[in-house]
C-alpha cells in the first residue's frame, strides 16, 4: 500500500511539474512543400543545362583576359549587361574606379653561374607581379641571393642584401593541396608574393623574385598582386617558376649567381569600370535580397576561365534556370559580376558602401570564386544557429554528392565586406586538389572546365539561392 501511495504521489508530482513548464516552441516551418518541390525541379534543370558552360566559354575564348582597366574588361561588362537584360533582369551598372596596370615586357636570364659555357646565358621563365614598378629600360643586372623565409632574409642584414636581387624560395605545399587544402597552401605561399618587396627593400635589395605561389610543375609562372608600403622604396617584383627557382637555388649553393632582369610594366591613372548588377525581382518581398555572384575581372596571362569566368557564369545560370522554369522567388535574387577582385577589390567596397543602410535587407550573399571542380556542398559564414536551417537544402543537394556544409569565418573576398556587416554568406565547397595548378597562370583557360562539374556548381548556387529567397523565416543575424 505504501508503495502504491508513493508511486501515486510521484506520478502526481511529475504531472504537476510538466504542467507548470511552458510547452516547447514549435519548430518554425522553414520551406513550404511547394518550395521543396521547386528546389528539386531547379536542381534537375541545372544539372541538365549547359548555360554556365557556354557563358564561361564566351567570356574566356571570345573576350579573353579581363584585367581591370583593360579593353577586354570593358567588353566583358558590356556583354554581361546585355546578357542579363536578355534574361529579363533589371540591370544597372555601378561605376567604380579601378587600378590600370599594364604588364609590358618581361625577361630574365642568368648571366653568371658556376660551370656556364662561355658566351652563353640561361633563360629564366618569370612574370611580373601585379602592380610592380619597372626596371630600368635596359634592365638591371645583379647577384641573386636565395632565402627560404623572412627570418633568413633578416639574418643576412643589409651587408648581405644590399645591391642584390632576393629570391624568396618558399615552397608551395603540394602535399597540403593533395589532401584537399589547396586554399591553405596558397595562403601560406602568397604571403611571400605580397610582402617580398616590402621586406627586402629596406635592406637595400634592388629587386625581388618569388617562387610561384601555386602547385604547377609545368614551368608555369604564377602572377598576382604584390604589395608596397608607404615610406618604403619600391623595387620591381616577379615570380619565377617552380623549376627555375629550383635551378637558381641549386646554382647559388655552388657560388655567385648573377641575373639580368627586364620588366616594363606601367601603372596608368585609375580607370572607370563597373559592377554589373541584375535583379530578378521577388514576388512577396522584393526589397529583401539574395546575392549570387562571381568576379568579372581576371589576370592577363591566361583567359580567366577558372578565375573567374566560371563564377560569373554559374551566377548568371541561376537567373537563366529560374526564367526557363518560370519560377519567381519570393525575395529578389540579385546577380552581381564584381569588378576588380584581383588587384584592388574596388567593386565589392563600392557596393558595400552604397548598401550600408540596407544590410539588414540582404538575406544572403553567395560567391563562386574557386573554379568549377566538383562541389562537395557549401561553406557558410554567419551565426552557428543558422546551420539547422540548411538541412532540407543539403538533403536535396546530397543526391548529387554535394550535401556537406561547413561554417567558416569568411567565404570569399567580394562578399567579405557584406559578411563583416553580418550578412549570412555562402560559397560552393570545392575540391581544391587541382585549382592552384592553373590559378593565375597562362594555363587558366577554358579547357580546364569540366561540363559535368560546372553544371553541379550551378546546381548548388541555384538551389541554395532559391531556398534562401523562399525561406519562411530569415536566418539568425
Amino acid at each position: 500500500m505504501k508503495l502504491q501511495i508513493t508511486l501515486a504521489v510521484i506520478s502526481l508530482s511529475v504531472s504537476q511539474l510538466f504542467a507548470q513548464q511552458p510547452a516547447p516552441a514549435p519548430t518554425p516551418m522553414l520551406y513550404s512543400v511547394k518550395t521543396l518541390d521547386e528546389l528539386k525541379t531547379i536542381q534537375k534543370a541545372s544539372l541538365a543545362g549547359d548555360y554556365a558552360l557556354r557563358q564561361t566559354a564566351y567570356l574566356s575564348n571570345n573576350i579573353g583576359p579581363r584585367l581591370s582597366g583593360s579593353p577586354q574588361a570593358e567588353r566583358a561588362v558590356q556583354y554581361v549587361a546585355e546578357e542579363m537584360r536578355r534574361l529579363g533582369l533589371d540591370v544597372r551598372l555601378q561605376k567604380v574606379m579601378v587600378p590600370h596596370w599594364v604588364r609590358g615586357q618581361e625577361h630574365g636570364e642568368l648571366i653568371e653561374f658556376e660551370g656556364m659555357a662561355p658566351g652563353t646565358t640561361q633563360k629564366v621563365i618569370l612574370t611580373a607581379l601585379g602592380g610592380s614598378i619597372k626596371t630600368p629600360d635596359d634592365g638591371l643586372a645583379a647577384e641573386v641571393i636565395v632565402v627560404n623565409n623572412f627570418a633568413e632574409l633578416n639574418a643576412l642584414g643589409r651587408t648581405g642584401v644590399e645591391g642584390k636581387i632576393v629570391l624568396f624560395n618558399n615552397k608551395f605545399d603540394r602535399e597540403m593541396q593533395a589532401a584537399g587544402y589547396g586554399g591553405s597552401a596558397y595562403g601560406q605561399a602568397v604571403a611571400y608574393r605580397f610582402a617580398a618587396a616590402m621586406q627586402a627593400a629596406p635592406l637595400g635589395a634592388v629587386a625581388v623574385l618569388v617562387r610561384s605561389a601555386g602547385g604547377s610543375q609545368n614551368r608555369l609562372a604564377h602572377t598576382g598582386s604584390m604589395g608596397y608600403a608607404d615610406g618604403v622604396k619600391k623595387i620591381p617584383g616577379a615570380a619565377v617558376t617552380y623549376e627555375d627557382a629550383e635551378t637558381i637555388a641549386y646554382l647559388a649553393k655552388m657560388g655567385k649567381v648573377r641575373m639580368k632582369l627586364t620588366l616594363t610594366p606601367e601603372t596608368l591613372p585609375d580607370a572607370p569600370s563597373y559592377n554589373v548588377i541584375g535583379d530578378l525581382k521577388g514576388s512577396d518581398k522584393p526589397d529583401e535580397i539574395v546575392i549570387v555572384s562571381g568576379h568579372l575581372d581576371s589576370w592577363d596571362l591566361g583567359t580567366g576561365a577558372i578565375d573567374d569566368a566560371a563564377g560569373v557564369a554559374v551566377a548568371m545560370q541561376v537567373a537563366n534556370t529560374l526564367k526557363q522554369l518560370k519560377l519567381q522567388p519570393k525575395r529578389t535574387i540579385r546577380v552581381i559580376a564584381w569588378m576588380n577582385e584581383e588587384n584592388g577589390g574596388a567593386g565589392s567596397r563600392a557596393y558595400a558602401l552604397e548598401q550600408e543602410a540596407n544590410m539588414a535587407r540582404h538575406i544572403g550573399a553567395l560567391e563562386s570564386d574557386l573554379g568549377a571542380t566538383h562541389p562537395l556542398g557549401f561553406i557558410f559564414a554567419g551565426k552557428p544557429e543558422s546551420l539547422p536551417f540548411f538541412a532540407p537544402i543539403s538533403n536535396i543537394l546530397g543526391t548529387q554528392g554535394a550535401g556537406l556544409s561547413q561554417i567558416q569565418p569568411n567565404v570569399g573576398s567580394d562578399v567579405n565586406p557584406l559578411t563583416q556587416k553580418g550578412v549570412p554568406s555562402f560559397a560552393p565547397w570545392f575540391d581544391q586538389r587541382t585549382y592552384f595548378n592553373y590559378h593565375h597562370t597562362a594555363a587558366d583557360t577554358f579547357d580546364k572546365i569540366n561540363p559535368k562539374d560546372i553544371a553541379e556548381v550551378g546546381s548548388v548556387m541555384a538551389v541554395l539561392a532559391y531556398g534562401l529567397a523562399n525561406l519562411e523565416v530569415p536566418l539568425p543575424r
